[in-house]
């Protein structure tokens, strides 16, 4: 009597799918476009066309190179604002200057060579923040904002702060050398610094210099003919400026990482020799 039963090798065979690259045991009927490996839903990302594993994902995102500025900055959003925070500073120590602190108060902000000398290093950075004068922190303040946002987006953030604060420090240690039991404040030696940096990195980018130079040679030509003008903290922040702006210019544009490392060697190259320089002023007054 005949069996009404398939005969074994006509059933039909169990369907299975494959299991996931990650998860054995989890089926599924996706596979990554790239590289073809089963994903399961929480191991598959959606991607233009079907969907990715993630380690292809993350094989693609890290060969794309990061988007720089120019000199290796990080591109951001908003590219002035740490040139808006420098501004707001100098606004609200002068408002307090004004209105909150007294006079034994305030002078503590100034820059003093003998203070310095007592112990007070904090004097050479209040210093760059502190103006009296509304006349003074205005026209710093709008020399700020002209020269800020375009170096800032130049160099990136982290880098235009250690420009300008390491140049305010060089304009107050040569002010500690050369005029010790002279008072001054002020922002100026810092933005003396942006503009020596802006005239290496003009010169490297390959730009007609003829503007920028006349904008120091007038700057000085101020500095050394009006009375009560600190020379010390405007040369001082000058040539700070442009000892950074040429190790930011210069360093090699690739690969990234030694460009930042050589980059940052710059900057910590002349904020030490601004250190060494106001020991050695410390010392002759001591």
């Amino acid at each position: 009597m005949l069996s009404d039963q398939p005969a074994p090798s006509d059933r039909p065979q169990a369907h299975t799918l494959p299991d996931c690259y990650r998860h054995p045991g989890r089926e599924t009927g996706v596979s990554c476009t790239r590289c073809g490996r089963p994903v399961c839903p929480e191991c598959r990302v959606e991607a233009a066309v079907g969907f990715q594993c993630r380690e292809c994902v993350h094989g693609g995102n890290t060969a794309v190179r990061e988007a720089r500025t120019e000199f290796g900055g990080r591109l951001v959003g908003d590219r002035a604002l740490v040139t808006k925070i420098l501004i707001g500073i100098n606004v609200v120590v002068w408002v307090l200057g004004w209105k909150v602190l007294d006079a034994n108060q305030l002078d503590h902000l100034y820059m003093w060579g003998n203070g310095v000398a007592d112990g007070q290093w904090y004097r050479m950075i209040t210093s760059v923040f502190f103006h009296t004068a509304i006349l003074h922190i205005a026209m710093n303040m709008w020399s700020l904002w002209v020269l800020g946002p375009p170096l800032e987006q130049l160099l990136g953030r982290w880098r235009f702060l250690a420009l300008y604060l390491v140049s305010g420090l060089a304009g107050s240690a040569l002010q500690l050398i050369a005029a010790p039991d002279t008072a001054a404040l002020g922002a100026s030696g810092a933005i003396f610094g942006l503009l020596g940096a802006l005239l290496v990195i003009q010169r490297r980018r390959g730009f007609s210099l003829g503007p920028i130079v006349a904008i120091v040679v007038v700057n000085l030509v101020a500095t050394f003919s009006i009375p009560g003008i600190s020379w010390e903290a405007h040369v001082g922040g000058l040539v700070g400026g442009l000892l950074i702006g040429f190790g930011l210019a210069h360093a090699p544009a690739s690969p990234p990482r030694r460009r930042a490392l050589v980059q940052a060697g710059s900057v910590l190259v002349v904020f030490v020799l601004v250190l060494v320089a106001t020991l050695v002023g410390v010392a002759a007054i001591s």
